[in-house]
């Protein structure tokens, strides 16, 4: 769990990254979550496009790919969604926790 401060910062650091995954009417598939689960450890922060045509909105598929990849949602925002999930070898360094 990650905690506003950590958030606000993710939020800041996902700003510069582009959408490398689009949920259509296909849904959320096992072989997509999969890839974004392959995506999360490479890079630990993924946003996520659903497209229209999808019976889903954003925050049900975020909710949905964050239980199966077991990650945190940073943001919702319209259609777009982000994802992170800390890699065994860490690259984003987390701001520290208040305690």
């Amino acid at each position: 769990m990650i905690t506003s401060k950590q958030r606000a910062y993710l939020r800041g650091l996902a700003n510069g990254i582009d959408t490398i995954f689009h949920v259509g009417k296909g849904g959320v598939t096992p072989e997509f979550t999969e890839a974004v689960m392959k995506a999360l450890e490479a890079r630990e922060l993924v946003k996520i496009n659903v497209l229209d045509n999808n019976l889903l909105g954003p925050r049900e598929v975020a909710q949905m790919i964050a239980e199966r990849t077991h990650s945190d949602i940073v943001q919702v925002i319209g259609n777009r969604f982000v994802l992170y999930k800390a890699a065994k070898k860490p690259v984003i360094e987390l701001p520290k926790t208040g305690k």
